[in-house]
């Protein structure tokens, strides 16, 4: 039995670092929105075999035990008992390095489609499981959009009405040709504590946000702009560019080094000659949508 899963980009709306934690991890706010522009994965139960084997297509990637959709697999079978081999195929589409959550997702994605393919209904579990893989794991297994705090574990599902304006928003996604390393930019935020936000104004944005006193393009807001732009200029520069020229106001999501922009659609064609004018042909560029798959009724899942 194949099982196939769609597994989204995400990108942060609204990203807050306020602080370090005791432990060496951050916390952290967001709105985190999933995609329609993703991964595919395929997953192959093997009875009569032992172990994973993971391939992938698209983008050159681990195939081997360091893989987060291996050690996905890997955490689930332990957890549960099963001792049997499965198939993993990903078709990544997804940049890696991107802050668009790429390996989170096909991570959680794993956990979905082996709770489906082994008839296994776990929710807790599969919470703790994604949430010791890595913070944007757990936000991966609801496929809406939603609020994210903690480390990335606490997740607090949006209200239907917000809910429902973020699904189908038009996004302009774009990347330069380099990646940057998460870790890199989380040190380089705590070298420079004058970066955190402050939880209390960060929450009551959001709340003007929900209550509909403040549009979505004026909500945007990355704790990481400041150490990532100084590093990287062309960054900020490119989106400063966009929003002169098209009116549509942009981000860089996560720690980067992908952004989006939102605004009319038509914007699009000329946001895209504007990457390629500035980051050259080799930029990565799409055009998506914000999406809501959800959980419990698998609707991405196919047999």
């Amino acid at each position: 039995m194949q099982i196939e899963l769609c597994c989204p980009a995400k990108i942060n709306l609204l990203l807050a670092v306020t602080g370090r934690r005791g432990d060496g991890f951050h916390d952290l706010i967001s709105l985190v929105a999933p995609l329609e522009f993703g991964d595919t994965l395929r997953l192959s139960r093997s009875p009569n075999n032992r172990g994973i084997r993971l391939r992938t297509e698209g983008i050159e990637l681990s195939e081997g035990a360091d893989n987060l959709a291996w050690r996905a697999a890997e955490g689930f079978f332990d957890r549960f008992g099963i001792e049997e081999g499965l198939d993993i195929e990903i078709v990544k589409r997804i940049p890696i390095g991107a802050g668009l959550g790429g390996g989170s997702s096909d991570a959680a994605g794993v956990l979905r489609g082996l709770s489906a393919l082994f008839g296994i209904d776990d929710g807790k579990a599969l919470l703790e499981l994604a949430a010791g893989l890595g913070s944007d794991c757990p936000l991966f297994l609801n496929g809406k959009p939603l609020i994210m705090r903690g480390r990335g574990e606490e997740l607090e599902p949006l209200g239907g009405p917000c809910r429902q304006s973020l699904v189908g928003t038009s996004v302009a996604l774009f990347k330069p040709s380099f990646g940057i390393s998460t870790v890199w930019a989380y040190k380089a935020l705590a070298a420079k504590r004058s970066c955190y936000a402050s939880a209390d104004d960060v929450e009551n944005v959001l709340d003007r946000w929900r209550n509909g006193d403040l549009p979505l393009p004026d909500l945007l807001e990355n704790s990481f702009d400041s150490v990532v732009g100084a590093k990287y200029p062309g960054i900020p520069l490119l989106l400063e560019r966009i929003s002169d020229d098209t009116g549509c106001r942009g981000l860089m999501s996560g720690s980067g080094s992908a952004c989006f922009a939102l605004g009319s659609s038509h914007e699009y064609g000329r946001i895209k000659e504007i990457v390629r004018e500035c980051w050259g042909e080799q930029a990565f560029f799409q055009e998506t949508t914000i999406t809501d798959i959800g959980l419990t009724e698998y609707p991405s899942i196919s047999s």
